[in-house]
C-alpha cells in the first residue's frame, strides 16, 4: 500500500471570497502534499463558506457527500436584476422596490419551498457540448438550458431592510440560490439578485468547525513547496482532517470480522454476522477493529453486504503525516 493511500479524509474549509473551488483544491493539494484531491460542491468565487475538500481515498465517496443538503445565508437585494443574478454582473433592469413587506415577501418564498424547478444559469459550471456554460457567456454566446428538477427544503427571513433581505436556505444538490433570488424577485415584480452568499453548511459539515481561509493560505497562498512555514502549515491542516466515515453520519454501519473484511475488500460480497438491523440499503462498512473499508449494499434480507465503493485507506495503520 502506497504512503498517499495511508493519507486520506475530509478537510473542511470555510473558502475566501475572490477564489475559485479549483484555487482551494491547489493550494490544498500543495499544503498536504497529496495529489488525490476534489472538492464536493463548488462555490462561485464571490461567495464563502463551507467547501469539503476530499483527500485520497475520501475522494471515492464525493457523490454520497453532493447528494445531501446543503444551507445558505444569502443576502438578496430586490429591485435589480443582472445577467449572473448577482450582484457582480451586469445589470439588466431595475426597479424601484417602494411597497415590499416582510409577509409579502414570506408568501412570495412559500411558492419556491418543495420540488422545483431551475433553469441553469449561463454563468455556471454546466456543461453544454463539451464546454462550461460560463465560457459560452463569456464569449456572449446564450444558448437554451433545459429546467432541471431541485428541492428546496426551507426559505426562512432572517432579516428585513427595504429591498434587502437575509435569507437563510436549506437546499438539495443542484440548487443555484443565484436561481432562487431571481426567480423570486421575479415572483415578485421587481427583480432580485445575490449581495452576498455564504454556503452554512454541507451535510454533516458546519462552517464552525471549518478550516479558516487564513490557516488554510497560511497567510500567504503563494508559499513555495518544501519552505519550513509550508510544511508547518501542512502539519497542522493534516490535524484538522476528518475521517472519511465523518461524511457519512447517521448512515448504518456493518462491522466485518477479519475473513469478512477480506472478502468485502476483493470486491465480493460478504456475510453480515449477525445480519443488519436494516434488510436493504446503503451502509457503511467498517472491519471489526474500527475503520471505515467502504460502503456497501446491504442484500439478502440483510445477512450479507455486497461491495458499492472500496476503500483501502488508513486500514489498521497510523495516518501518515508529511516529514
Amino acid at each position: 500500500m502506497s504512503r498517499e493511500s495511508t493519507r486520506s479524509g475530509i478537510l473542511v474549509v470555510d473558502k475566501g471570497r475572490g477564489a475559485t473551488s479549483f484555487d482551494v483544491v491547489a493550494i490544498t493539494r500543495r499544503r498536504l502534499g497529496v495529489r488525490r484531491i476534489g472538492h464536493a460542491g463548488t462555490l462561485d468565487p464571490d461567495a464563502t463558506g463551507v467547501l469539503p475538500i476530499l483527500v485520497g481515498e475520501a475522494t471515492k465517496i464525493t457523490a454520497y457527500l453532493v447528494d445531501q443538503d446543503k444551507e445558505y445565508l444569502a443576502t438578496v437585494r430586490f429591485g435589480v436584476t443582472t445577467d449572473t443574478h448577482d450582484v457582480s454582473g451586469r445589470i439588466l433592469s431595475e426597479t424601484p422596490v417602494d411597497d415590499l413587506s416582510p409577509s409579502r415577501l414570506e408568501e412570495a418564498c412559500r411558492a419556491f419551498v418543495g420540488l422545483i424547478k431551475q433553469v441553469p444559469p449561463m454563468y455556471s459550471a454546466v456543461h453544454h457540448q463539451g464546454r462550461r456554460l460560463y465560457e459560452l457567456a463569456r464569449a456572449g454566446i446564450e444558448v437554451e438550458r433545459t429546467p432541471r428538477e431541485v428541492v428546496v427544503r426551507s426559505i426562512v427571513i432572517e432579516k428585513f431592510d427595504g429591498p434587502r433581505a437575509n435569507l437563510r436556505v436549506v437546499c438539495g444538490k443542484g440548487t443555484y440560490v443565484r436561481v432562487l433570488a431571481s426567480d423570486l424577485g421575479a415572483a415578485l415584480g421587481y427583480g432580485g439578485a445575490v449581495e452576498s452568499l455564504v454556503r452554512c453548511r454541507v451535510g454533516p459539515f458546519d462552517l464552525r468547525d471549518a478550516v479558516s481561509w487564513g490557516e488554510l493560505t497560511g497567510g500567504r497562498s503563494d508559499a513555495p513547496e518544501g519552505r519550513s512555514d509550508a510544511i508547518g502549515v501542512g502539519r497542522e491542516l493534516w490535524s484538522k482532517v476528518r475521517p472519511v466515515e465523518a461524511a457519512l453520519v447517521g448512515w448504518p454501519v456493518v462491522r466485518l470480522d477479519g475473513p469478512g473484511a477480506t472478502t468485502f475488500a476483493h470486491g465480493q460480497a460478504a456475510d453480515v454476522i449477525p445480519a443488519a438491523a436494516a434488510t436493504e440499503g446503503f451502509v457503511r462498512v467498517h472491519d471489526i477493529d474500527g475503520p471505515m473499508i467502504g460502503v456497501g449494499e446491504l442484500t439478502a434480507g440483510g445477512s450479507k453486504v455486497k461491495p458499492v465503493r472500496i476503500l483501502h485507506a488508513d486500514r489498521s495503520r497510523t495516518r501518515s503525516l508529511p516529514a
